[in-house]
């Protein structure tokens, strides 16, 4: 367990989400990763790191994004439409290990240059054909750090830039803003797209999805990485000095977001 004083003197805990459980019915991860997406692209939390995105991609000389862990697409359609303002040739591949295709085909209708597979990709081990900038959106808690650093030492074994992001921590603060996500979730079900009735269903007449979204909202602030934890997993990598790191904090709309960027010297 990692342990930091800047995070309000709480120890990184590593409970169970679960989002990651298979045993979960995929239609209910699938509301559950609807709603994250719905909320990214209808706030502007990832405003403050556009400049961090045309960074990695200026620096790594790509024009194409391969999103991991893209859950319902999260706010990328919000960041494509941004993003494509100064690099109109921008194309960003949807990938998950557990891929949400209904979610994945409504975002690609949004635009015509995504792009997503239907089998699983492992952030961990990602085929060798998919070349480009790495993302990960709020998916990076979900790993343990043997399997954080793994996805980093990968990324550096088939020379690939990574940008990771996420926009909870792990202190009071974001565990009180997580408490409060039922009441955000029942506000927002009847806007969120593709229509479900069984998304009804379960947010309204069976509270499952509030009820997991607030558990998991709670998890997630607390398996967080804090900046000084990310730096540790950097510095545990092989040929780690053949790539440029950049660990930080920035402001986004209503919240900071934490960042991680990695590219090619």
């Amino acid at each position: 367990m990692f342990r930091t004083e800047n995070q309000e003197s709480m120890g990184r805990m590593h409970l169970f989400e679960f989002e990651d459980q298979q045993w979960l019915p995929e239609f209910i991860r699938n509301y559950i990763t609807d709603f994250l997406q719905f909320l990214s692209n209808n706030t502007a939390m990832y405003k403050g790191i556009l400049p961090i995105i045309e960074k990695g991609l200026k620096e790594s000389k790509t024009n194409q994004i391969i999103d991991l862990g893209s859950g319902g697409g999260g706010g990328l359609i919000w960041l494509n439409n941004e993003l494509r303002k100064n690099n109109p040739d921008l194309k960003i591949l949807l990938t998950d290990y557990f891929p949400n295709i209904p979610a994945f085909e409504h975002t690609q209708k949004q635009a015509d240059n995504f792009e997503f597979i239907k089998t699983p990709v492992d952030a961990k081990n990602v085929p060798e054909n998919l070349k480009g900038l790495r993302t990960q959106f709020l998916s990076f808690h979900h790993f343990k750090p043997k399997d954080a650093q793994q996805i980093l030492q990968n990324a550096i074994d088939k020379n690939s830039p990574i940008a990771i992001f996420e926009g909870q921590e792990r202190t009071v603060t974001s565990i009180l803003a997580m408490i409060f996500s039922p009441f955000t979730v029942f506000l927002t079900t009847p806007f969120i797209r593709p229509f479900k009735i069984g998304r009804i269903i379960f947010t309204y007449l069976i509270p499952i999805v509030p009820l997991l979204v607030l558990w998991d909202g709670v998890v997630s602030s607390l398996r967080t990485y804090s900046v000084e934890e990310m730096n540790a997993l950097i510095a545990n990598l092989n040929n780690k000095e053949t790539y440029n790191w950049e660990v930080g904090k920035v402001k986004s709309g209503p919240t900071k977001i934490l960042y991680l960027v990695g590219t090619k010297k």
